[in-house]
């Protein structure tokens, strides 16, 4: 359980009476609310605060079942299928309109120096973490929401909703504020609620998780009435008092959990990828599976590799330039030396291949092209849908790919990324098709592309817009095994993978 986890599911005992046992002794929410009812009677009667024609009162009949009244009209109606769980007897449920003042005014003096606080001010998880600008009252008095001292603020709008951005303002100047229009404010009637424990009943899974909202896609707000109408379980102010005692210990407790939990976390992702590295390591170099003398050696793979790419020169799909490929072997003086054409030299390699396998460069098997021009409706494949992280947009004309081809990054910071297209559609602007030869597992290959990720991203070409090395891409030195222990490896990999996951 990560501590995000924790602290929610310490926020939902809270509020459903779990956190701290009920005292007998504590004076019961019921005689609480008759409190906060006498305290806006007595607001109302200064024409401070306006009348509330929906003000109800909840309360459970002789059937054990809930009824709620409303108080200008007598009407009662049964809300058995509202209530979201059970609480204990000394609890009382309530509307949240009925508990506070929402979004009241502040009225101060012009010249009067307050607090600004915009929504990046506002710290957001679980707490109550703010910051301001001073300002006069007169520039931030209209056309923001305004609050006070012991104002319990939280924001409406999503994703700063679901990031739990809330505060208790405190020691504001002059004791009075305004910031974003996305805060909506609650106000307790003197102090008959524990602020903290407002805050958390906000903070908590049961408030935030079954929010509807209403907006456009960037821009959602929770929908109107929906904190109004909000059930609130009231606990006698005694137990509210215990259970904000209680979770104030209990939270850095989980924090401390939550900081050791990400170390580990870190370390356990730095382990992966570099146990992922070296299997990686150990396949492009033979020694991940062993060789068997039956599969024969890879010799004959590069001729029909040769005899493939002649073909697809004749037919348009390759230029003959991808035709041009070398042979690298290792001598009697055990350094390695390339061939091209009728020419040998002698070459730097510090790997080292069983015997059995081949040694080329990667631009022998691999070729980067455009794609083939096409018309018709199909989607954009770019880097955020391929990764699942957005939807695809429609284009009417595009370089083609088929599902299950593969396409590659050649501009920006991931360059050298392959990734095998999940349905027919356009390449993004960022990408290349990449053509392996058939006569190889396709697999293995991308394999050893992948072996080469960081070298690629490393040696990115260009400032402003970095793209792949072509150069270095096609120069990349892999070994070919016989393409049944390729698929060994392949499968090797594969089950090494699970374990690590």
């Amino acid at each position: 359980m990560t501590g995000k986890q924790l602290k929610n599911s310490i926020l939902q005992w809270a509020i459903q009476g779990k956190l701290v046992p009920q005292d007998p002794n504590d004076e019961p929410a019921s005689v609480l609310l008759e409190r906060i009812r006498a305290e806006k009677a007595q607001l109302i009667k200064e024409g401070k605060i306006k009348k509330d024609k929906n003000e109800s009162i909840i309360y459970r009949g002789d059937d054990n079942s809930y009824y709620e009244k409303i108080v200008a009209t007598g009407e009662v109606k049964c809300i058995d299928e509202e209530i979201p769980f059970d609480i204990p007897d000394t609890w009382e449920w309530c509307r949240v309109s009925s508990l506070f003042q929402i979004n009241p005014k502040v009225i101060a003096d012009d010249n009067a120096n307050a607090a600004f606080v915009p929504m990046e001010a506002i710290s957001a998880g679980y707490g109550s973490e703010f910051r301001y600008y001073e300002k006069k009252w007169s520039e931030i008095k209209t056309g923001y929401t305004s609050f006070a001292d012991n104002d319990i603020a939280f924001a409406k709008i999503t994703p700063c909703f679901q990031n739990r951005k809330s505060a208790i303002f405190k020691e504001l100047p002059n004791g009075i504020g305004a910031g974003t229009t996305e805060l909506k404010i609650l106000r307790t009637f003197g102090e008959t609620m524990n602020r903290w424990f407002v805050l958390y009943f906000l903070e908590s899974s049961y408030f935030i998780d079954e929010a509807t909202f209403k907006g456009t896609a960037n821009q959602q707000r929770i929908v109107v009435g929906y904190l109004e109408n909000k059930l609130f379980p009231v606990p006698p102010l005694a137990e509210q008092e215990r259970i904000v005692e209680r979770i104030g210990a209990i939270m850095p407790i989980i924090d401390k959990y939550s900081n050791s939990q990400e170390r580990l976390n870190k370390i356990n992702a730095k382990l992966k990828e570099s146990l992922k590295k070296s299997i990686l390591q150990d396949a492009i170099h033979g020694k991940l599976v062993p060789q068997l003398p039956e599969e024969g050696a890879a010799q004959e793979l590069l001729e029909q590799i040769r005899n493939e790419k002649q073909i697809l020169i004749k037919e348009g799909k390759l230029k003959k330039s991808d035709l041009t490929g070398s042979f690298i072997y290792k001598g009697d003086d055990n350094k390695y030396y390339e061939q091209v054409g009728g020419e040998i030299t002698e070459i730097e390699c510090d790997l080292t291949f069983p015997d059995s396998w081949s040694i080329i460069r990667l631009g022998s098997i691999c070729s980067l092209i455009d794609g083939e021009k096409s018309n018709g409706a199909y989607p954009c494949l770019d880097a955020k849908f391929l990764r699942g992280k957005s939807t695809a947009a429609m284009m009417q004309s595009g370089k083609f790919v088929h599902k299950a081809d593969n396409i590659i990054l050649v501009d920006g910071e991931n360059s050298g990324e392959v990734f095998n297209v999940p349905t027919d559609g356009y390449m993004g602007s960022t990408f290349k098709q990449l053509w392996v030869s058939s006569q190889l597992h396709l697999p293995y290959v991308l394999d050893a592309i992948l072996f080469y990720k960081e070298q690629l991203r490393n040696s990115k070409k260009g400032a402003a817009i970095p793209h792949l090395n072509k150069d270095i891409f096609y120069n990349l030195i892999i070994g070919i095994p016989p393409i049944t222990e390729q698929k060994r490896i392949t499968n090797r990999i594969e089950e090494l993978s699970q374990l690590l996951k």
